[in-house]
């Protein structure tokens, strides 16, 4: 039988010493994670110096790390499922700490698009793994704790930036720092192992016609539906990963260091709003966050492209990195939460089509801008969070003698 967490404002019973380690493991991993992934970003100016690739086909490798991630997730769904995240997480984590290391010896293009399928995968593997482990402490919590793992994703990214930048300011070789990291990533990887949940106890089967067939038809097309708005906000996302500088600069005429804050302004928001996203899923909801998140990207970014002056602008990217904040990781829970068997292959789904998604969008802009001016193309990604907000129900549970929930707000665990 599923299992109703406290609602908004019912206290549910306090966590064991061994749910909180659970949670602090979690917290190692997407740490781990962002900070692996921050320190090869800033790393790949000295990389594509070395290995004499122009703009054109380092974007065209950066495109093979993508399909590794892909295919990682698409592995590690399965795995975790059967093994258990104490097997799968930290066995993704030493994958992606350890293909840290060849980009930065690749000596030309097609070492390098090995090295980045290599590490794609091992990124693919960690988060799918890591984000199915984050779905069961949540499960164990009974209340939402999902955006506060991404919040800490992107703090290790920055920790990595200004690692990096330290480094390379050394002078440092690329070699030397990304194998000092990924030696440390492997030791936190193997540390915090022993933190990490046993899987849940299987659900006891349902009868065979009754009701196991209808239960697999219903979750099927919510988990679909959650892929797809994980596709089209974090497409939002990328876009304003590549574009939000080049907005400022070439619109409003920016200077350079200017246009930088647009980005900075977007990061910074959505590393907060993820650290109180957690409490608004639980006064509110995790519909409500999604749906008015959402509205709220959207406002944000048509802010953003009708602003006359910059500081309007970074208002507006700032309110779009707010919105968005909260947005994906309800959709992660939802989608391990619509069947605790098929955690890990539901959330490699709606994670796989993500990342389709957060590649596809500054690709997307890229040819419109050819049609139509940059502000005319971010209305693209507007259009996306307006869908995602009319659309947000998806979130809803759908349990039998429940199909029309009265309150979005119940915290519901299937």
């Amino acid at each position: 039988m599923p299992s109703i967490a406290p609602g908004p404002g019912l206290p549910g019973p306090p966590p064991t010493a061994r749910l909180r380690k659970g949670r602090r493991a979690t917290f190692a991993y997407f740490a781990l994670n962002g900070f692996l992934m921050g320190l090869w970003i800033v790393h790949i100016p000295v990389v594509q110096q070395r290995t004499g690739a122009d703009h054109a086909l380092l974007g065209w490798l950066l495109l093979l790390l993508g399909a590794g991630a892909f295919a990682g997730m698409r592995v590690a769904g399965p795995l975790t499922d059967r093994f258990g995240a104490p097997v799968t997480v930290p066995a993704g984590a030493a994958l992606c700490a350890l293909a840290l290391v060849p980009p930065a010896w690749a000596g030309g293009a097609p070492a390098l698009g090995a090295a980045l399928v290599l590490l794609g995968f091992g990124n693919g593997c960690l988060d799918v793994a890591m984000n199915a482990h984050a779905v069961q402490v949540e499960r164990g919590y009974g209340r939402p704790v999902m955006s506060a793992f991404h919040a800490v994703f992107s703090v290790g990214g920055a920790l990595a930036a200004l690692a990096g930048a330290a480094a390379l300011g050394l002078g440092l070789p690329a070699a030397a720092t990304l194998g000092t990291a990924a030696l440390g990533g492997l030791v936190l990887a193997l540390l915090a192992a022993p933190g990490l949940l046993e899987p849940d106890p299987a659900p006891d089967p349902e009868p065979a016609g009754e009701g196991s067939g209808r239960r697999e038809r219903r979750a099927a097309p919510r988990v679909r539906m959650l892929a797809v708005l994980a596709f089209l906000l974090m497409l939002c996302e990328g876009v304003a990963n590549d574009w939000s500088a080049l907005h400022l600069e070439g619109s409003l005429g920016a200077p350079a260091a200017t246009a930088a804050l647009a980005y900075g302004a977007f990061a910074t928001a959505m590393t907060a709003g993820r650290l109180l996203a957690d409490r608004l899923a639980a006064r509110t909801g995790p519909v409500a966050v999604l749906r008015y998140g959402a509205a709220l990207a959207a406002a944000g970014l048509a802010l953003a492209v009708a602003a006359p002056a910059v500081p309007a602008a970074l208002a507006g990217w700032t309110l779009f990195g707010a919105g968005l904040s909260g947005c994906v990781p309800q959709l992660f829970s939802a989608a391990g939460r619509a069947d605790p068997a098929a955690a890990g292959v539901n959330v490699a789904r709606v994670a796989g089509l993500g990342y389709l998604g957060m590649l596809a969008g500054p690709a997307v802009i890229g040819p419109l801008t050819r049609l139509v001016p940059l502000g005319a193309a971010l209305l693209l990604p507007v259009a996306c969070c307006a869908f995602a907000a009319l659309a947000a129900g998806a979130l809803r549970p759908r349990e039998p003698g429940r199909e029309n929930p009265s309150s979005e707000q119940a915290y519901v665990i299937q």
